[in-house]
């Protein structure tokens, strides 16, 4: 395996992260949010437990509670974002989604007394200005589903640097089949509580639901993990970068969703803003930022 084709890769999992965003904000439209994300992450446990059984070595209870641990962390992740689809459209949720990749330095340096690099601070200020633009066409103005995806992002950027510090001493294969199964208990647990019958089969979900949780979890995972091997943190990130622009993309394809001028120049901003918050990676040891 060699770099190129690491990056082509892992580009075509950025791809299908972008896609998803639609495939998503299409399904929800016909069915409820939870009942959605709990089918999705059953389907994704199921594929990945065989996985974890013949790949993984040992399963102890360390294992169990980090995984635990980042499961939450995935679960509000993915919940904030499915949920914000309801109220924004696709395109922003994912540049806002994408924005994990500034936070997470931020955040690390919180955390883990990391210095915060001077193209961390610079990349903070554009992705600011980037998301009046985006946004309020030029205010601070953010409506319900774009402060969902905002924290959403946080969430994300939580869920990276817990990954990077648990994955040091712990399995990754069983760490990620205990994280996917607490968000498929948690999904399932509140459609519950909200009334909705998650065991109820929706045909036109079929392959929006084999998207999600075949390509865009259980693949992605797999992918990210073993291709990271063969290509630098700084190079990763600069293709995760393009996550935002596949979402965008794909929205006007097949959504005719428009971001305006002031939404293209505030979408710029933010991807500008994601490429220099990674620039300093070299050099650094924050965890790469990937999206959902």
């Amino acid at each position: 395996m060699n770099r190129y084709k690491a990056a082509l890769l892992l580009l075509t999992t950025t791809f299908f992260w972008g896609v998803t965003f639609t495939v998503v904000k299409q399904s929800i439209e016909s069915v409820d949010v939870f009942v959605f994300l709990a089918q999705r992450f059953i389907m994704a446990f199921l594929f990945i437990l065989p996985i974890g059984i013949y790949k993984g070595r040992v399963f102890n209870g360390s294992v169990l509670l980090r995984g635990c641990i980042l499961g939450v962390l995935l679960f509000s992740a993915y919940a904030f974002q499915t949920v914000a689809l309801l109220y924004t459209s696709a395109s922003n949720t994912g540049f806002l989604t994408g924005l994990n990749v500034v936070i997470v330095p931020i955040i690390a340096a919180i955390m883990l007394k990391h210095r915060i690099a001077l193209g961390v601070k610079l990349a903070v200020v554009l992705a600011v200005i980037g998301l009046m633009l985006l946004c309020g066409n030029g205010t601070m103005h953010m409506n319900r589903g774009d402060v969902l995806a905002a924290i959403c992002a946080v969430c994300v950027s939580l869920h990276l640097i817990c990954t990077g510090e648990f994955v040091v001493q712990n399995d990754y294969y069983w760490l990620t089949v205990v994280q996917l199964g607490v968000v498929a208990i948690l999904s399932y647990a509140t459609a519950l509580i909200r009334g909705k019958d998650v065991a109820i089969w929706y045909p036109d979900l079929l392959m929006p639901l084999l998207v999600c949780s075949l390509i865009a979890t259980v693949f992605a995972f797999l992918v990210q993990t073993s291709m990271q091997r063969h290509i630098s943190h700084t190079n990763t990130a600069l293709i995760f970068c393009t996550e935002p622009v596949f979402a965008a993309l794909y929205a006007r394809l097949m959504l005719n969703e428009r971001l305006g001028t002031y939404g293209y120049v505030g979408a710029a901003c933010v991807m500008g803003a994601m490429m220099i918050s990674i620039l300093p990676e070299k050099k650094s040891k924050t965890p790469v930022s990937p999206a959902i």
